[in-house]
């Protein structure tokens, strides 16, 4: 560090140097703390104001927009904005600056003169890795900015387009494996028509990518349906993959007709034989229509549960064996009556677990709801859905409810 001649105390520009420093560091820290683009926009915004101006905005161009001749013809977007935002919409220079920033490739500072006294403002271009992501103006009056200001906003502008560049990035891939988990989902079988079905899946809401949820209905002889409700460890593509090999696996299983608990032996030995798919729990319930009997059996699952007619519910003790993939086997059946007047329930753990909370304090809550009597089976799933907040659960969730139809001859 260098010294002037008469204290030893560090010179004006070493000074200047370690204050851009600690900026800096600051950038770091606030900056991209979500993988949101709102929020990474909105915390270069709030940077800026803190440190080095009155007012701030961030514009964004559309998401695969290029840099080149026909750029700008996609329009920016406002995503953010901070501080005297009043002061942001009064002056039409910032957009225009905006687009030469951007067109440069660097900050650029104007200033123009208002009743109030000049009023400066600075562009700078949100650039990382060769991608343009859009622009943030920042302004303040009667001071102009300086070199060690344009740094600071300009490093403050490339944190944020890395960032930006990683929600971008994470948006694709949770696209992708959202869209292939749906396309995989959104053709079950078909239960025989003595059943009454209904299904739902909703992608959880937070950062997590979507999991290997699924559902599946297969048909068998004499009446009876397989229904399956299961759950692949973990998140993203390869759940996604692995999720749909589980479900060819058990369709191909469940073809040969054996009871639940050697469907899921013949399947836990093919998955840990293979070697390559990651655990998952699943449950089976055979629905006999004709006897009005269920018979269960689980590998690692939340129970079902079954409400009747008026409303109550129950949760069914089914037998827990190891999770699917582990090859230790040990699965077992439980049966149970089921009559037309009720409901069977099954479900991913996202519908009940919540954070800090004891899985059977959340099985409770489900097993204590008070449905409205007499509602179809898709109604039914809905309240469920509604009471226990699945469209705000933490994880994904699947569900599927069902009901055997009332016909002559049916007991």
């Amino acid at each position: 560090m260098s010294e002037d001649d008469s204290g030893g105390q560090p010179s004006a520009s070493s000074a200047d140097a370690m204050e851009r420093l600690v900026l800096m560091e600051r950038a770091v820290e606030q900056i991209g703390t979500a993988l949101d683009e709102r929020v990474v926009c909105g915390q270069l915004a709030e940077f800026l104001v803190r440190h080095l101006c009155e007012a701030a905005a961030v514009d964004l161009l559309p998401p695969g927009a290029t840099r080149g001749e026909g750029r700008m013809r996609e329009p920016l977007q406002r995503v953010a904005s901070a501080g005297r935002e009043a002061l942001v919409d009064s002056i039409t220079l910032g957009r225009d600056l905006s687009v030469t920033a951007m067109d440069e490739g660097h900050p650029i500072t104007e200033s123009v003169s208002l009743s109030g006294g000049p009023v400066h403002c600075l562009s700078v271009p949100l650039v990382a890795h060769g991608h343009l992501f859009g622009t943030v103006v920042a302004i303040r009056p009667r001071v102009p900015f300086t070199d060690e200001d344009t740094a600071v906003a300009h490093f403050a502008a490339r944190v944020a387009a890395v960032h930006l560049g990683h929600v971008r990035e994470f948006s694709q891939v949770r696209s992708t494996a959202l869209n292939l988990q749906r396309a995989l989902m959104a053709e079950p079988g078909r239960p025989h028509p003595n059943l009454d079905l209904a299904t739902r899946y909703l992608p959880a809401g937070g950062g997590a990518l979507v999991g290997g949820d699924w559902f599946e209905t297969v048909r068998l002889h004499f009446g009876r349906t397989l229904l399956v409700m299961g759950d692949v460890m973990g998140h993203g593509l390869d759940a996604a993959v692995d999720m749909n090999a589980y479900r060819s696996m058990l369709r191909y299983v469940a073809s040969t007709d054996l009871p639940p608990h050697r469907v899921l032996r013949q399947l836990d030995a093919a998955v840990s034989e293979e070697g390559t798919r990651r655990p998952a729990t699943c449950l089976l319930v055979r629905v006999d229509p004709a006897r009005g009997v269920a018979t269960f059996s689980s590998a690692g699952h939340p129970p079902p549960a079954v409400f009747a007619a008026d409303g109550t519910g129950d949760l069914i003790d089914v037998p827990v064996g190891p999770p699917l993939g582990t090859g230790f086997g040990g699965y077992e059946p439980a049966t149970r009556r089921l009559t037309h007047d009720e409901t069977l329930l099954m479900y991913t753990d996202g519908l009940v677990e919540r954070r800090n909370e004891d899985i059977d304090v959340s099985l409770a809550r489900l097993a204590a709801l008070r449905l409205t009597p007499g509602i179809t089976v898709r109604r039914l799933l809905d309240e469920v859905l509604h009471h226990l907040d699945a469209h705000h659960a933490e994880d994904d969730v699947a569900a599927l409810a069902a009901r055997i139809r009332h016909r002559p001859g049916l007991h």
